[in-house]
């Protein structure tokens, strides 16, 4: 009996020391071998596990304490710690994301949004959608959704507030600043009625007018984000241009709030050398270390091309920017972009649900990291707010009323102007090489 109490005795204490940090006591006259530190995962893996069941048991009202809910609450925030950009992805979000990478339409107003100067801004209002009919800018800051202050949300939070049902209203306010980044500026309140939202990457392919262009043939094309589809839309976006006989090229980068990194991948590689680096993607782990590659073996014609780039171009946008400034001729023209410079990997945890995760750093080909720096064009062309406005009501594509239209008309986009004056100069050099007149 007496040995019984002694081997109980010596597995409670192991036990206790494994729990507490407890090393044991020294049961024999030989020195016992250093016990390794007990791994911290277990100690708070049973501190959750104990709050949970305290919750569940103690909380006053219990139709809110059920384990799904309960986990996937805690879930969110440890994925909201982290960065603006992880985030947990239950049922409804992961089946949006889906559908937005995919092209496919989704319910809500048409709004990107990011955390600039810890506050939630508007990345880029699709046109056609609630939020671009109603005038939105990029670089508005939504201070409060349906009466509830953003202010120290995460991205998770604000765009749990912005989803509903189609036909929901969404009262927003807004401050429109002064200046780019100001944070003064007019408040004003903006109904918005949630609808369907269906996703063309690829905007807009055309020559533009000879009062931009005068005689010369330079197509223009709009990317406003990188989707599943985006490689093949611009690809006959191209074809369509080419077959009209450019001699020069713009892609409109403006707004653009970024997506998938293979998208950026496919557009580049219509004009860097097969097997080109792009972009480099460089982790926690320098095993998983990934080198991005163009792949293919048709490249476009030797014309000209230069991109127009703002301070809502980001991620997946600076990656073709930083591509094509650091592996061609072509020109960047407008305004320091964004500075996302970091990669999310989305991973599937069965059931329809998933994570958001940031995963790993990009460097462009000269191996520069644009995180929180951005990408500086080659020609700075900044533009107020007011001509940002006059341009998006230029482009728009609906009825306006009897002030955008007088708005819309003194509307001046002198960035695709100096860009337009960019390719002639390129032009007129490479001919020059060439021995050409």
């Amino acid at each position: 009996m007496a040995r019984l109490r002694l081997v109980i005795l010596v597995g409670l204490a192991f036990l206790l020391g494994g729990l507490a940090g407890w090393r044991g006591a020294n049961l024999s006259a030989d020195p016992a071998p250093a016990v390794p530190p007990p791994d911290p995962s277990f100690q708070y893996m049973l501190l959750f596990a104990r709050v949970l069941q305290l919750v569940r048991q103690d909380y006053v009202d219990p139709d809110r304490v059920g384990y799904k809910e309960l986990t996937y609450a805690a879930l969110r925030g440890m994925l909201a710690s982290l960065d603006p950009h992880s985030q947990f992805l239950d049922e409804e979000d992961f089946a949006e994301l889906q559908r937005e990478t995919q092209g496919g339409p989704f319910s809500g107003l048409g709004i990107v949004v990011g955390v600039k100067d810890g506050t939630t801004v508007i990345v880029s209002p699709m046109e056609g959608s609630p939020a671009g009919r109603a005038g939105l800018l990029p670089g508005d800051r939504i201070l409060r959704i349906d009466g509830q202050s953003t202010e120290h949300l995460s991205l998770d939070a604000v765009g749990n507030l912005l989803k509903g049902k189609i036909g929901d209203v969404a009262n927003l306010t807004i401050l429109r600043p002064t200046s780019p980044g100001a944070m003064d500026g007019r408040v004003f309140e903006v109904p918005l009625t949630r609808e369907i939202i269906t996703l063309h990457s690829v905007k807009d392919p055309h020559l533009l007018p000879e009062t931009v262009a005068d005689r010369d043939k330079v197509g223009y094309v709009r990317i406003e984000e990188f989707g599943s589809n985006t490689g093949q839309e611009f690809d006959d976006a191209l074809d369509s241009l080419e077959a009209q006989g450019i001699d020069a090229l713009v892609i409109d980068l403006r707004n653009n709030p970024g997506g998938l990194v293979d998208a950026a991948v496919q557009v580049a590689g219509e004009f860097v050398p097969p097997n080109s680096v792009v972009v480099t993607l460089r982790g926690r782990d320098a095993k998983q270390d990934q080198v991005f590659r163009a792949k293919g073996d048709r490249q476009r014609g030797s014309y000209p091309v230069a991109l127009l780039i703002n301070g809502y171009t980001a991620s997946a946008a600076e990656i073709l920017s930083g591509a094509l400034q650091d592996l061609t001729p072509a020109v960047l023209v407008g305004e320091q972009t964004f500075g996302k410079g970091v990669v999310q990997t989305v991973q599937a945890l069965g059931g329809g649900i998933g994570v958001r995760i940031t995963t790993a750093k990009y460097y462009t080909p000269a191996n520069r990291s644009i995180q929180e720096i951005g990408i500086t064009p080659a020609i700075v062309v900044p533009i107020t707010n007011a001509e940002e406005r006059r341009i998006i009501l230029a482009e728009a594509k609906r009825a306006l009323t009897p002030e955008e239209k007088a708005e819309a008309d003194k509307a001046d986009d002198r960035q695709l102007t100096r860009a337009v004056v960019a390719l002639r100069t390129v032009e007129a050099v490479r001919k020059k090489a060439k021995g050409g007149k």
